[in-house]
């Protein structure tokens, strides 16, 4: 990044595809139990961060946020990622502008 630090991040990515007009297709929790199991044997943790990778015209990733079994199904609640300067201090910017929105009101073009 712009400070000049090198970073690691690890997390568990589940990443979904949906076929073209293959709405009805679900992943069983079963299959999603084996894929989680095989997953055990290169994961370095099982206290990672899971998202969701989606395609949805573009790739968009979210964080789950709690599973929770409902009528025999397994339902993930997702939230929006955000982004955030990694080097405040190296680009001047302060955490109130930066949290004030998009750039922190830089008017690089975003929303």
């Amino acid at each position: 990044d712009c400070g000049g630090t090198v970073r690691r991040l690890e997390s568990c990515l589940l990443q979904t595809w949906v076929p073209e007009g293959d709405n009805e297709h679900r992943l069983t929790a079963g299959k999603l139990a084996s894929i989680l199991d095989v997953s055990r044997q290169v994961l370095p943790s099982q206290d990672l961060e899971v998202e969701v990778e989606y395609d949805c015209c573009v790739v968009a990733q979210y964080i789950v946020n709690e599973p929770t079994v409902r009528d025999d199904a397994l339902t993930f609640s997702l939230s929006n990622k955000k982004t955030d300067c990694l080097a405040r201090e190296a680009c001047g910017v302060e955490p109130a502008a930066a949290e004030s929105g998009c750039c922190g009101g830089r008017g690089c073009g975003c929303g």
